[in-house]
């Protein structure tokens, strides 16, 4: 089967939830189809990226879109109905390059990744398959209580068209797919649970244990100029970390990944240092002792979560993010909500080696047994097949 697959941004480096997602993805489907890649593209293009995608996809299409392009699509958005994070992507010159290609390859499927990109097809008579992938809406809603008064007026507008969007792809797809099942129930349709669970997996060959000295005592990573990670590092540093440092005054935090915002700068101190882009996220797993995904707002699986994990490194994290992950509280994973609870675990494991330990390889067990890409794609494979 040719599959064409519609994506919001190249998915190679990985450095991003949903090019991780999309990229193996298609490494898989590719053992069983037909890939042809159609990407857009903000920025520099990464100059591995059309070689590594050539590996898998019979074709590769990377749209450019300009700084220009994109404010001009905004605008647009704020007087056609469509939400921001759609418009954003959206405009008529890439959607005719879009339909070109499919005319000329002619695909059996369409994979649309995200609802971001989902007016580029949503009326096309073709086979379609759409991947949420995350609850956009809930995403704004959350972002709501902690908006500045200015912003609200806007997040509102957002919140109820980012609903309408989710609610009105539904039918336009004849298949969904969705990373968890807290976020299949948050989608606005009455027939939600015709939507597909389809969780991220972790790639066990490639992050696994590594024995290095312990540099640091806390480690967060991601994309730091996502809203949601540069809130989680805020709460951290300012209101975890000074509780901490009562009890353990040589405390030290690595904050890894890249894009850090100048809101994610000003946290460095002599305790928490902040890297940047690091060209082997594992090496920034091996050398923390606490792995700590505060996460407050956001939504879908965090791929973070499972790296740790799959290193064999001891995790805390907040309840909502535990609910697309699903692990054991108190046994494969430790919970906390206040800044209290968060230095109450990050001091009883620093202490207590054999409780580090055993949450680590508990948490370690946890994924090997129930995040697997090849497992999850399947999934996938399945419904398209019967598509």
């Amino acid at each position: 089967m040719k599959i064409f697959f519609l994506l919001p941004r190249v998915p190679y480096p990985t450095e991003k939830g949903d090019k991780l997602r999309a990229f193996h993805q298609i490494t898989h489907l590719a053992k069983h189809h037909e890939i042809i890649i159609c990407a857009l593209n903000e920025g520099v293009l990464h100059e591995d990226a059309i070689p590594v995608l050539n590996k898998y996809a019979s074709a590769v299409y990377i749209i450019p879109i300009s700084k220009s392009t994109i404010i001009s699509n905004i605008i647009k958005a704020l007087f056609t109905g469509k939400p921001l994070q759609v418009g954003y992507y959206y405009n008529k010159a890439t959607e005719k390059i879009i339909h070109g290609l499919i005319d000329k390859y002619k695909p059996d499927h369409i994979f649309c990744q995200l609802i971001r990109m989902a007016d580029y097809v949503k009326d096309l008579s073709i086979p379609k398959t759409l991947d949420y992938q995350d609850v956009f809406s809930k995403g704004v809603e959350r972002r709501l209580a902690s908006s500045s008064p200015f912003l609200r007026p806007f997040l509102k507008l957002e919140y109820q068209r980012m609903l309408d969007s989710e609610r009105t792809a539904f039918d336009k797809f004849d298949n969904k797919i969705i990373i968890s099942y807290p976020d299949r129930d948050l989608i606005p349709h009455a027939n939600r649970k015709e939507i597909v669970v389809v969780a991220n997996g972790v790639d066990t060959t490639f992050f696994h244990p590594i024995d290095r000295d312990k540099e640091y005592d806390l480690v967060f990573t991601g994309n730091m100029s996502y809203p949601p990670n540069v809130q989680s590092c805020e709460f951290l540093v300012n209101k975890i970390l000074p509780l901490v440092k009562k009890v353990k005054p040589a405390v030290k935090v690595l904050i890894a990944g890249a894009n850090p915002t100048m809101r994610i700068q000003v946290l460095r101190s002599a305790m928490v240092e902040v890297s940047g882009w690091v060209p082997d996220m594992r090496e920034a797993y091996a050398q923390a002792k606490i792995f700590l995904a505060p996460m407050q707002l956001g939504t879908g699986l965090q791929n973070k979560l499972l790296e740790a994990m799959a290193m064999k490194i001891p995790c805390i994290t907040s309840p909502l993010a535990n609910q697309a992950l699903n692990a054991k509280p108190g046994e494969e994973i430790l919970i906390g909500e206040t800044p209290q609870e968060y230095a109450s675990h990050i001091i009883n494991l620093l202490d207590n080696e054999k409780l580090a330990s055993n949450i680590a390889e508990k948490g370690y067990q946890f994924v090997l047994k129930n995040y697997s890409w090849e497992t999850e794609t399947a999934k996938i494979n399945e419904l398209i097949s019967g598509s």
